[in-house]
């Protein structure tokens, strides 16, 4: 698949313009709010943490393609991105103090943190980042996590300064660099980067086939961090992870799904984390050809479809209704647009009209990649049948999936961990350039409305264009979202500190605690 849809997507959060615009200091909101409250914070003890993968699958290169999210904690908690996700403003500072753009929005200067060190004790440095940028855009799916940035357009600026120059003017740029822009030394060969020192809160102690040890970096220049050690162990299931923490072997099941809090709801010796926005579950309609082209059969199928009951069933509650707009926990997300409600009799006749041939059966191609995926397509498939279109739900395995029918089928399902910006989904799924716009939508006035929100200096303007391209992803997208999905951690009763925050903020656990 293009590159690992977890990691793609953590990045959560797209911060208004005018904060994108100055430059920012450490003010602008911290990156994790406390899941629990009870006393005063603890330094000592050890975290021991579950986390999702396959040890066949292990990526230990920090500009690798990570597709177990136990990997991409590993490698966030030792190595340090530019900025992070954010409380009050969505992107804050990191490895990076302070930002600036040029007037024309092209040319941004980062300033590296005072006192970032790597782990062997010697200093970061603005020709450490650009070396380590510039491997990142040699990656094979280095345009998708760089876009509109060439490697020749990453250069230092003196010890402390790293300057990336933008093809067009991109307002949102920082939130780029919330991603996979981890750090190594400059110079790192890449048979050494899985093991090469970081700079972020923890140190690696000892891996071994996918499961690790991570103790306390004790100058790590983000602060005070808490914990003297985090241990990692990978799980091939949420249901194993969740028994597991159940059990007393672990103290937090990451992203352990709905499932499992249903079964934890009655632990008094267990707190449920909800991240609300945590993760879309669309359905995607292909609209360069096929049964689903015709604009009258999508919105037909959308029409179709019960939200309400989908949130209740397929996420046990543990969601919200969606309004198939991609980019739900922006700022910018636009409430005013009419929530699209089930209406089996318009649909019907959007069908007739379309010509739409109601005897044939379609398939809907799914994986069990994420809990509930294929329950949404089962129940999908029995709602629209409602309306006449019979669904037959075709499940395959996750790497057929992506090599044969992402970005290519007529009618599948996929998730995207939530960034939360409206322009970043845009950008990589519906915007005509983009490599991954699953739908092959390529509507000209979407793109238009799209350049100019994200090149946008001045805040009504940019919130005027927000909101048009929002109209025309709601009215002729090839996207069906029902639902967001929240974002579920289990925590043993003694865990302070987690994050709440969605996608990308969850694996920052540099303040984490042990209330005993």
């Amino acid at each position: 698949m293009d590159m690992n849809r977890r990691q793609v997507l953590w990045a959560g959060g797209a911060l208004g313009a005018a904060a994108l615009l100055a430059a920012c200091s450490g003010s602008g909101g911290t990156s994790t709010e406390p899941a629990a409250t009870g006393g005063k914070p603890k330094r000592g003890g050890t975290l021991r943490v579950g986390a999702l993968g396959r040890a066949s699958a292990v990526t230990r290169d920090p500009h690798g393609t990570q597709t177990n999210e136990s990997d991409y904690l590993i490698v966030a908690l030792v190595h340090d991105t530019l900025t992070a996700p954010g409380a009050k403003t969505n992107t804050v500072p990191r490895l990076a103090s302070r930002w600036q753009a040029s007037d024309d929005l092209k040319t941004w200067r980062f300033t590296i943190a005072k006192g970032a060190k790597f782990h062997d004790g010697s200093p970061v440095t603005a020709g450490d980042v650009a070396w380590s940028l510039r491997r990142l855009r040699a990656t094979p799916n280095g345009a998708s996590r760089l876009p509109g940035i060439k490697a020749e357009n990453i250069r230092a600026e003196g010890t402390g300064t790293v300057v990336l120059v933008s093809d067009y003017p991109n307002a949102e740029l920082p939130q780029l660099t919330r991603l996979t822009t981890f750090v190594l030394k400059k110079g790192t060969k890449d048979k050494e980067a899985g093991t090469a020192p970081g700079s972020g809160p923890f140190k690696l102690d000892w891996f071994r086939s996918g499961n690790a040890r991570l103790v306390r970096n004790e100058d790590w220049y983000g602060g005070e961090v808490l914990l003297d050690a985090i241990e990692v162990k990978i799980f091939e299931s949420p249901q194993a992870m969740a028994n597991a923490l159940l059990g007393g072997q672990i103290d937090v099941a990451s992203n352990v799904g709905a499932v499992a809090a249903r079964t934890a709801e009655q632990r008094k010796d267990v707190q449920i984390i909800r991240r609300p926005d945590d993760m879309a579950m669309p359905i995607v309609m292909r609209t360069t050809g096929g049964p689903f082209a015709d604009a009258k059969v999508r919105e037909a199928l959308r029409l179709a479809v019960d939200r309400e009951a989908m949130v209740k069933q397929v996420l046990s509650g543990y969601g919200a209704v969606a309004n198939d707009i991609l980019g739900t926990g922006d700022p910018a997300y636009a409430t005013s647009i009419p929530q699209r409600t089930r209406d089996l009799g318009r649909a019907k006749s959007l069908l007739k009209a379309a010509g739409f041939d109601t005897s044939k059966t379609y398939k809907l191609l799914t994986t069990e990649d994420v809990s509930g995926l294929t329950e949404s397509a089962t129940l999908f498939a029995t709602q629209v049948r409602e309306a006449g279109v019979k669904i037959d739900v075709v499940k395959q395995e996750s790497a057929t999936f992506w090599d044969k029918t992402w970005l290519q089928g007529d009618l599948y399902t996929t998730y995207w961990g939530t960034n939360d910006s409206l322009v970043f989904f845009a950008s990589k799924t519906m915007f005509s350039e983009s490599a991954t716009n699953e739908t092959g939508w390529k509507n000209a006035e979407f793109d238009a409305v799209y350049r100019k929100a994200i090149g946008a200096r001045d805040g009504a303007k940019r919130a005027t264009a927000l909101k048009e391209l929002q109209r025309i992803e709601h009215e002729a997208s090839g996207y069906l979202l029902w639902g967001m999905a929240d974002g579920i951690d289990l925590a043993a009763a003694p865990v302070r500190g987690l994050p709440t925050l969605p996608g990308y903020g969850r694996v920052q656990l540099e303040r984490a605690w042990l209330a005993r």
